[in-house]
């Protein structure tokens, strides 16, 4: 039986998506990273100023967690991943990795055999108003909550042909829990 794929908890910044993903993986006994960990300091000031990211900010973020998913899966590892991923295109990089998926993004239908981690998406969804209330009771994070409305904004949600669930952040912590574990099985 092949090795269950890695796991990105995706959302908009207060979504739930490093706590979730932790507890996922300590429920399941795999390996937790968080993406934020992986900022570039540019990037942290940045957001730290109130200024959202753009593409060329989160690039190459997303392709050092796409060699890390890669590295992690080639030594048997089970991973939980917790990445904003909003767009399409971001989950794509981490899937394939920057050429990959660029390449299917510029000339659909040419990808080359790259490198390629099979993900399950699990899209932490809920209102910009009950988000917004949890990020003004958050301290200490980088993100602030005046940047809440670039990350609906820039939101696209998984859809087919991606490997998907969506939870409600409005759902409690171990009910969370217990739908991604039945999605796995």
């Amino acid at each position: 039986m092949a090795a269950p794929a890695p796991i990105l908890v995706m959302g908009v910044s207060g979504s739930g998506k490093s706590t979730v993903g932790a507890l996922l993986a300590s429920e399941l006994g795999w390996k937790f990273y968080d993406a934020d960990d992986y900022h570039p300091e540019e990037n942290r000031i940045k957001m730290g100023k109130g200024i959202p990211l753009n593409d060329q900010d989160r690039i190459p973020w997303l392709c050092n967690l796409h060699e890390i998913l890669l590295r992690d899966v080639a030594s048997g590892q089970h991973v939980v991943l917790a990445c904003s991923a909003l767009k399409k295109v971001y989950r794509d990089i981490l899937i394939q990795g920057k050429d990959g998926a660029l390449a299917k993004r510029d000339k659909p239908g040419k990808e080359g055999k790259l490198a390629e981690v099979k993900l399950l998406v699990v899209h932490l969804s809920g209102s910009f108003e009950v988000i917004s209330e949890r990020l003004s009771k958050r301290k200490g994070h980088f993100m602030p909550p005046e940047l809440l409305q670039s990350q609906f904004d820039t939101l696209e949600p998984p859809s087919a042909p991606e490997k998907f669930i969506q939870v409600s952040v409005d759902k409690s912590l171990s009910e969370i829990i217990a739908i991604i574990v039945k999605a796995l099985q």
